[in-house]
């Protein structure tokens, strides 16, 4: 496990890295064998496969969650962990403890408060991103903090900046705002961090060359790949409700895909 955090931990040393977001322990290994060097997990992606809304998983269902696909990749997986469940500083790290005991070699903390339905002060959350990077140094854990604020239609980008710094002085390892698209808020961003900078590709955001360009360490999905293959499923269901045919077989992995991504 040493090894792995280690390796996780280096990917944001230098250079511009993906990191996928799987929704369960089959995704994941599709993503593994596709090539990639570390996963995250998705809360969306993660309530999706439960039959559940975002916001709506459990801790212990998260953490069962991790367990299972930490122990079937033998790549770095970083936690998408809300909020970390907890309103003081000692359940955040209870909730960083089991993570990391789950296989975790990183996780993040969000600003938005699902409890509330609000995205807290700066003040507070800077306090609580200190006790969840206090937590993940004992750890060896990569900390990601983020700025919720453009997904709830906070737009005022100097207050964005302004909360990053403030969580990267607070001990976060990177600093992620998600629903960043325009090059120039990107550079913007880099530029003020001066940190490692995880990007969300969104539609509209730029490719991952181009990012690299502008700075960025690394990329995520988030849920858009559990959206893709829903949206695959949905087709293939429609294809096979509404016409009797099974073209979508086609697109599926082939047999040999199959063998090679699900033998233990």
């Amino acid at each position: 496990m040493d090894s792995v955090r280690k390796r996780f931990r280096e990917l944001h040393a230098a250079g511009t890295f993906v990191m996928p977001n799987a929704w369960d322990v089959g995704s994941a290994r599709v993503l593994r064998q596709a090539g990639f060097a570390a996963l995250a997990t998705t809360s969306s992606g993660l309530a999706a496969s439960l039959g559940k809304l975002d916001q709506q998983v459990t801790r212990d269902e998260l953490v069962a969650h991790v367990h299972a696909v930490a122990s079937a990749v033998d790549v770095p997986l970083s936690v998408d962990s809300e909020w970390l469940f907890a309103d003081t500083a000692e359940g955040i790290a209870e909730t960083v403890g089991l993570l990391a005991a789950a296989g975790a070699a990183g996780l993040s903390i969000e600003d938005y408060n699902p409890v509330t339905e609000s995205v807290q002060s700066p003040a507070v959350s800077a306090e609580r991103v200190g006790a969840a990077a206090e937590a993940a140094r004992r750890h060896d854990l990569v900390l990601t903090a983020r700025a919720e604020n453009l997904l709830y239609g906070h737009t005022d980008l100097d207050d964005t900046i302004a909360r990053l710094i403030a969580y990267r002085d607070a001990g976060a390892d990177v600093l992620f705002a998600p629903g960043l698209t325009s090059p120039d808020d990107i550079a913007r961003v880099v530029a003020a961090i001066r940190a490692p900078v995880n990007v969300l590709a969104l539609r509209g955001t730029p490719s991952v060359p181009e990012l690299s360009a502008l700075g960025v360490r690394r990329v995520s999905t988030g849920g858009s790949l559990a959206w893709a293959a829903y949206g695959a499923l949905r087709d293939a269901a429609r294809e096979l409700l509404d016409s009797g045919t099974t073209t979508y077989r086609e697109r599926g992995l082939t047999s040999a895909e199959v063998e090679s991504t699900f033998t233990p």
